[in-house]
């Protein structure tokens, strides 16, 4: 009894957080389960409503009720709107839709910094809940016990709407079978707008009532996102009941787990999130890799009319005389299109230092320490068909070896690269397993709960990290035995180019040997390769070790350009940008992924830096961009003018 006293004002908080958390996750649930669209930008819609909320809020009834209003029809309002953009990428599948919405939640979350300001909005609650009352002894907030009401109301409100009327029947019919929801005289497309504005108005209603728990600030958005995705994993599509049992358990350990086990808090709910996916994973059958049909997009209409256009051109015979000898043939096949991109990025890599000053040249350091992280996610998700949204956790395994080890006296480059690339594969051995037997969405969930546990590590262990002050102040990197620490930009970049260069080069040798082509067959025809004896897990398992190694290089390069970590380096949306660089590219672009990550950079930091206080609104707008203009990215923009020619028919039969 007095173990429950003392902690009774946190498991109360802990049921109050965690009803917040079911209203918000409840919406989450509904744009994915029902409307199939993983929405990162969730978070965002229910800024618009905390936001909405706290500048409506004047103290009386009225202003609640007015915010209320206010800011569950604008968040609806969003929500419809993203079901407009999210509609020409319906079968591109969930990836493209991460990034898009994605990149909406930065745009919305700079225009709301803009137009709200950077600070903490204050929220005013009516005088009657602006007080505490007895509870068991203790005084506890009353707007928190109204909001408990509150939120129990809107969680019945909405149950009883989607199982007990015809709406809820339509909405439930469009997940099972939209082809007969269509039959019976529905829309479709109507009932998916109608849901993602529902989804968006449940936000929306939780950040009004919920701003004076989860107020409207900066970082709100990702906070409430991260805890949601959390609920959803945990509690599953199929159940509310589920879901409203796995909020009230993450709420508790948002609060009393705090006050209970300090230590063990910031690991339980990715590492829940971790082990539920992996065990439902365990007992489904990998999916197969789907060849979806052609994108419907303009810009992939126009290309494909181009290479038709270019492939009925009229073409003239050779004479026999000039036909082409081996050197005409090899100029003639595609190995010299498979060089010329490389040999035109090796030479533009080794003038930039010439032509750039001090600055941008360190900009492009950074954009090959990210770009080899960016070819990590080339490998995972172009090669062995496992999307990752967790391949920072590599990164920062190397970049923090080679702070450390340069804190310690091992300063040689080669060493450092060594040994960082060694840690960080080990790392990728511990946590490939349970990576590899997931599919699809799943991937992305495990991999984001990887990321942020080692997040959660990073903060914590400050003997090693830093915490959240990071790391500066070691001694610079020296690139070989005997030489003086590189501390000018242009030394620092050369030595970031070679490695890169010989890092790439490797990748590639292994992508276009036999074991490359073996990885491709097991993202393209799985099922056969297995059914031919391949050892289809040992494959993906290497894959992902020799992946984390790589992205280890790239963080220990990133550390020697910078000469500082900090925890934002190593973070979710450094390895979102991973993955947009490799949509830009091509998601089986070496090159491309590398020229993708150049441009984030510029974009991030230098153009960002021409219009101050920007930057993620500028980001948003490239990832926006990528998905709609660049559905195959960079590469896909080749094949117009490098398709062979076909053959010219004769119209006689074979012999």
């Amino acid at each position: 009894m007095e173990l429950l006293d003392a902690h009774l004002v946190p498991a109360v908080d802990g049921v109050a957080y965690g009803l917040l958390l079911f209203v918000v996750a409840a919406g989450l649930s509904l744009a994915f389960g029902t409307a199939g669209v993983l929405n990162l930008s969730h978070g965002m819609l229910y800024a618009i409503g905390a936001y909405t909320g706290a500048e409506l809020s004047d103290g009386t009834w009225g202003g609640l009720a007015l915010g209320l209003a206010a800011g569950t029809a604008a968040a609806a309002l969003a929500g419809a709107g993203l079901s407009a953009a999210t509609v020409p990428l319906a079968r591109r599948g969930h990836l493209a839709q991460a990034l898009l919405t994605f990149g909406i939640a930065l745009v919305g979350g700079d225009l709301l910094i803009q137009f709200f300001g950077a600070d903490e909005l204050p929220v005013r609650v009516p005088g009657a809940l602006d007080s505490s009352v007895h509870l068991l002894g203790h005084r506890y907030p009353a707007y928190r016990l109204c909001f408990i009401a509150m939120a129990v109301a809107l969680a019945a409100f909405g149950t009883w709407v989607l199982t007990r009327t015809r709406v809820g029947a339509a909405v439930r019919a469009s997940a099972d079978d939209p082809q007969m929801l269509a039959a019976t005289g529905h829309n479709p497309r109507a009932v998916h707008t109608g849901v993602l504005a529902a989804a968006g108005a449940l936000a929306g209603a939780a950040g009004v009532l919920g701003a004076p728990i989860i107020g409207p600030g900066p970082g709100t958005s990702e906070n409430v996102l991260m805890l949601s995705l959390v609920v959803v994993v945990l509690g599953g599509l199929r159940s509310l009941w589920a879901t409203l049992a796995a909020a009230v358990a993450v709420g508790e350990v948002q609060t009393l787990g705090v006050s209970v086990l300090p230590d063990l808090a910031p690991y339980l709910l990715f590492a829940a999130m971790a082990a539920v996916l992996v065990f439902r994973s365990r007992f489904t059958e990998p999916e197969a890799h789907e060849e979806r049909g052609p994108s419907s997009d303009p810009v992939s209409r126009l290309r494909r009319l181009l290479a038709a256009r270019w492939e009925n051109r009229p073409r003239a015979a050779a004479p026999a005389s000039e036909a082409p000898g081996r050197l005409g043939a090899w100029l003639s096949s595609a190995g010299w299109r498979r060089a010329v991109p490389l040999l035109v990025l090796l030479a533009v890599l080794f003038a930039l230092p010439g032509v750039l000053d001090p600055y941008s040249i360190s900009l492009a350091g950074s954009a090959l320490a990210l770009g080899l992280l960016a070819v990590s996610v080339t490998v995972l998700t172009g090669y062995a068909g496992l999307p990752t949204l967790g391949q920072t956790a590599p990164f920062a395994v190397g970049a923090y070896a080679t702070a450390n080890l340069a804190d310690a006296g091992w300063t040689v480059g080669p060493v450092q690269i060594v040994l960082s690339a060694l840690a960080a594969a080990v790392f990728s051995a511990v946590t490939g397993p349970a990576v590899i037997r997931a599919r699809g969405t799943t991937v992305l969930m495990i991999t984001l709960a990887v990321g942020e546990l080692t997040s959660a590590v990073i903060n914590q262990v400050k003997s090693v990290t830093g915490g959240a002050d990071g790391l500066v102040g070691f001694p610079p990197t020296r690139a070989l035995w005997g030489g003086e620490g590189m501390t000018e930009e242009r030394e620092l970049y050369v030595y970031a180019a070679v490695v890169a260069v010989v890092a790439v080069a490797l990748t590639l040798l292994v992508l276009r040997s036999p074991a490359g082509k073996l990885l491709t067959g097991t993202r393209g025809a799985e099922a056969r390769m297995r059914a031919s004896g391949h050892p289809v897990g040992r494959y993906l398992l290497v894959a992902h070790i020799c992946a984390g190694a790589l992205a280890g290089v790239g963080g220990s390069l990133m550390v020697t350009v910078q000469q500082y970590l900090s925890p934002a380096d190593v973070g979710f949306e450094i390895a979102a940008f991973a993955l947009l660089a490799v949509v830009i590219g091509g998601t089986t672009s070496v090159v491309g992924a590398l020229l993708g990550a150049g441009l984030i950079v510029f974009t991030r930091d230098w153009v960002a830096g021409s219009w101050p206080g920007h930057g993620p609104l500028l980001l948003g707008a490239l990832f926006i961009a990528a998905v709609y203009l660049l559905p195959r990215g960079l590469a896909g923009l080749r094949t117009v003018v490098t398709r062979p020619a076909p053959a010219v028919s004769t119209g006689k039969a074979a012999p």
